[in-house]
C-alpha cells in the first residue's frame, strides 16, 4: 500500500473498465500491456539516463459496478485502477512526459481490444481513462486533467480507496475515502462490489 503522505505531484492514475465480452479476461489481458505502454511512454520522455524510472505500481482489486448513464439495460462493469508513484526520495526527478502521448497509447490499447465509440457512456469492451498526471492541469479537446468527473464516480473512487483511502483528491481538501463515503450515502446509490482475487489479478479482499 502506498504511503498516505505521498504527494499528488509524484503520482499518476489510470482507471480501467469493461462491460462487453468477458470483462475479467479483458482486464487480466490488458494489465501487462498497460504496464508496457506506461514504460514505453516514460522511455520517450526526459527520464533518467539509464531509462529506469523509480516507479511503484499499485493495482486495485476488481470491482463489479452498476452502469452510470448511457442506454438502459447495459451489463454491469468490471472496474479497477492502476496507481503509479515515483520515489520521492530520488532527487532531481524530471517532470512526467507529455500526458497526451500517454493518452494516445491508452486509446491504442482500447482499439486493440475492440473499443468502438458509438455513443456517450455506452457499453464498451475496454475503457482506459487517465485520471491525473502529477500536478498537471490540462484542458483541451482531447484531454482534461485532473479528470473532471473523478470525484463523482464511485466506480473509480472505490478502487482508489482500496489502494490508498487517505489520498487527497487532486486539487481538493478531501480524501478519496471521504468523498466515496459521501457519494455512497446518497439515496439509491449502489455500492461497488469488491471481488476476490483471481489468476492474473491477485489483488482481492
Amino acid at each position: 500500500m502506498p504511503s498516505a503522505s505521498a504527494v499528488p505531484m509524484s503520482s499518476l492514475a489510470i482507471a480501467l473498465g469493461a462491460n462487453l465480452g468477458d470483462p475479467a479476461a479483458t482486464l487480466v489481458a490488458v494489465r501487462p500491456l498497460l504496464s508496457e505502454a506506461v514504460g514505453a511512454w516514460l522511455a520517450h520522455g526526459e527520464g533518467p539516463a539509464d531509462g529506469a524510472w523509480p516507479l511503484r505500481q499499485h493495482w486495485s482489486p476488481l470491482f463489479m459496478t452498476a452502469p452510470v448513464g448511457g442506454p438502459p439495460g447495459q451489463p454491469k462493469y468490471l472496474n479497477a485502477v492502476l496507481l503509479l508513484e515515483r520515489d520521492a526520495a530520488v532527487p532531481d526527478l524530471p517532470p512526467w512526459p507529455a500526458p497526451e502521448a500517454l493518452l494516445g497509447r491508452l486509446l491504442e490499447l482500447e482499439r486493440r481490444f475492440g473499443r468502438e465509440r458509438r455513443e456517450r457512456w455506452g457499453p464498451r469492451s475496454l475503457d482506459l481513462d487517465l485520471l491525473w498526471c502529477g500536478g498537471l492541469c490540462c484542458r483541451s479537446p482531447e484531454l482534461v486533467l485532473p479528470h473532471p468527473r473523478l470525484g463523482e464516480r464511485t466506480f473509480v473512487l472505490a478502487p482508489l480507496a482500496a489502494i490508498d483511502p487517505h489520498r487527497p483528491l487532486p486539487g481538493e481538501d478531501v480524501s478519496v475515502a471521504e468523498r466515496l463515503a459521501a457519494l455512497l450515502a446518497r439515496p439509491g446509490e449502489i455500492p461497488p462490489e469488491r471481488l476476490p482475487g483471481r489468476a492474473g489479478w491477485p489483488e482481492g479482499p
